[in-house]
Order: structure tokens, then C-alpha cells, then sequence
């Protein structure tokens, strides 16, 4: 459902809000170390999240990311939209031109459409904050 890309921006901005220091932004080279994304890769990424002001870029020597706003107010899906769009809740998923609950669908539309609205809702509802409290809480370093 979500492309690879757009899972590395989730992991990479729950990254940012476990290691926050309203102080100083952390550097690409070491979110690439630590969350072990090819750093070219990971600077495009960041920078389309830096453009979609999800997250704040400085250059410089002391330059670096970190959340645009506090984690608790950025929702998955505003993740996904500056990544992917909102393409995996609107198209069809085998790829029919028109299809819609309005209009002549897919087979699998019936069964699909609903879960794919429980999904967007999950995204809308969930935030960055609560997943990175998740984290601390379990002391789980899954991400890295």
C-alpha cells in the first residue's frame, strides 16, 4: 500500500521525534547510519518533507532536520500525502480506470473500499508523537 519511500519518511520522522533536541537538528549521515537508509536516497526524502513543511532543514555545519512542528501534530497521512499523495486511498487497486462506489467498479471494490477508509482514518488519526512514545515506552529500538 505504501511505497518504500514513504516508509522510510515515517521511520525517518518518528526518528526525529525519539532523538528531538529543540536545540540542534540532527544530520543526515548519521539518520542514514542509524536508520541504515542510503544517504542519497534518504536526502531526497527528506527534502520533499522539508518542502511539504513537515520537517525544518538548515545547512551548514551545524545544519540538519527536525520536525517542522511537535511530533503530536503530525498525522501519518500528512507523511503520506508529501510522499506518495493520496493516490493508495483514491485509485483502484487492480488498476481500473474508473472505479468508485458512484459509479461501475472493480470486483474486489466492495470489498476493498471500506478498508481502505478505516486505513485513511487510521492515517488521519495517527500521529508521529504517539508512535514514538510507543517506542520509549516498550524501549523497543526497532528502528534502528
Amino acid at each position: 500500500m505504501l511505497s518504500n519511500t514513504c516508509k522510510y519518511a515515517i521511520r525517518a520522522c518518528i526518528y526525529l521525534a525519539l532523538n528531538a533536541d529543540e536545540e540542534k537538528k540532527i544530520g543526515i549521515k548519521k539518520i542514514s547510519d542509524d536508520l541504515k537508509i542510503p544517504m542519497p536516497f534518504l536526502g531526497k526524502i527528506l527534502q520533499s518533507l522539508a518542502k511539504s513543511k513537515v520537517l525544518l532543514s538548515t545547512k551548514g555545519p551545524n545544519g540538519g532536520f527536525c520536525l517542522a512542528k511537535p511530533a503530536k501534530k503530525i498525522s501519518l497521512m500528512e507523511i503520506v500525502d508529501a510522499i506518495d499523495g493520496d493516490e493508495s486511498f483514491t485509485s483502484c487497486v487492480i488498476g481500473v480506470t474508473s472505479c468508485s462506489t458512484s459509479e461501475a467498479h472493480c470486483p474486489i471494490h466492495e470489498k476493498y473500499g471500506p478498508l481502505r477508509e478505516k486505513i485513511k482514518e487510521l492515517f488521519e488519526v495517527q500521529d508521529i508523537g504517539e508512535l514514538a512514545e510507543s517506542i520509549k515506552n516498550n524501549h523497543d529500538s526497532i528502528l534502528i
